[in-house]
């Protein structure tokens, strides 16, 4: 605002370099001044929630009571009050009241977009990605181009184990948000083919809903197989579902069912900051009258921002 002012009041015959500097200096340690200012006032304001990890690893979330350059006093919600040394705090952002269970505060879940393997309506933001690897042998990479539209590449490595051919697939989608936190759409592909065999490309195209936010929902599908750009007639029918148990922890369910059988998986996921472990088991739905169980092992490490 200064710079303005000064070409209004000066005329512009007596401008010089100088006074253009001085005017610019100003100008920026007043905007220097009024963010410190207000970074003081919201800190001494004693209704907001923060939360604040140090580099030892621990959390705590409560209110600043006070604050200098070398201490901060919090009024953490389950230890009462603490005093934590500036040089150790690593992160300290204001903290959302919603996600404050039970004293803890619950980070926003990191693996929301699918279940073990199969998505949902909701989508990886811009910049967000995470690579997924199921018993060393399914590995994946996914990534958020928008708000909206992901893509993610995958492979099987046979070609590890004495060249045998080797399954590689991509596996666009796009996320519709219709109500947020409540209805979320999504339609998208997984496209493959082997190299090292003659198959052409094959896949499944697919739509889902998802009812409910990233940490409870349930989501219904509809999937379609397709060879050589020739569909199925019958369509593949997808429920899954996810529930949020604690900070950590999740329950989760996955099922597909077609004309001739399904197959089920149940179990859970545990998050942490750099890695996520799911866990469950894999039940074919064959109608034999038999019951058989299979191991699920896969872990996710998260990418980008």
């Amino acid at each position: 605002m200064s710079i303005f002012i000064l070409f209004i009041f000066v005329d512009k015959n007596h401008i010089t370099m100088k006074t253009i500097y001085i005017v610019l200096l100003a100008h920026f340690v007043s905007l220097l001044c009024c963010t410190t200012a207000y970074t003081q006032d919201v800190m001494q304001d004693t209704s907001r929630l923060w939360r604040i990890q140090t580099i030892d690893g621990n959390e705590y979330v409560g209110k600043i009571i006070s604050k200098d350059g070398e201490e901060l006093v919090l009024q953490d919600n389950n230890i009462g009050t603490i005093t934590l040394n500036m040089q150790r705090i690593r992160l300290m952002r204001e903290a959302d009241p919603k996600r404050v269970v039970r004293g803890h505060y619950w980070s926003e879940n990191p693996q929301s977009t699918r279940y073990f393997f199969a998505p949902n309506g909701y989508g990886l933001r811009k910049g967000e990605g995470y690579y997924q690897n199921v018993w060393i042998f399914l590995n994946q990479a996914s990534v958020g181009l928008t708000d909206q539209i992901s893509i993610g590449v995958g492979m099987v490595p046979a070609f590890l184990f004495f060249g045998a051919p080797t399954p590689v697939w991509i596996t666009p989608k796009i996320s519709f948000p219709i109500k947020k936190d409540v209805f979320n759409l999504g339609v998208g592909a997984l496209a493959g083919t082997v190299i090292g065999e003659d198959t052409g490309v094959f896949g499944i195209g697919y739509g889902v809903a998802t009812l409910g936010n990233r940490d409870k929902n349930l989501t219904f599908g509809l999937g379609y197989g397709f060879v050589d750009g020739e569909f199925s007639s019958q369509g593949l029918v997808t429920v899954g579902g996810m529930l949020r148990t604690g900070k950590k922890g999740y329950l989760m369910l996955e099922s597909y069912f077609a004309a001739d059988g399904g197959v089920l998986l149940l179990g859970g996921r545990t998050v942490w900051s750099r890695i996520s472990l799911d866990y469950g088991g894999i039940v074919p739905l064959l109608g034999y009258g038999q019951f058989v169980i299979g191991p699920w092992l896969g872990i996710a490490i998260p990418l980008g921002k």
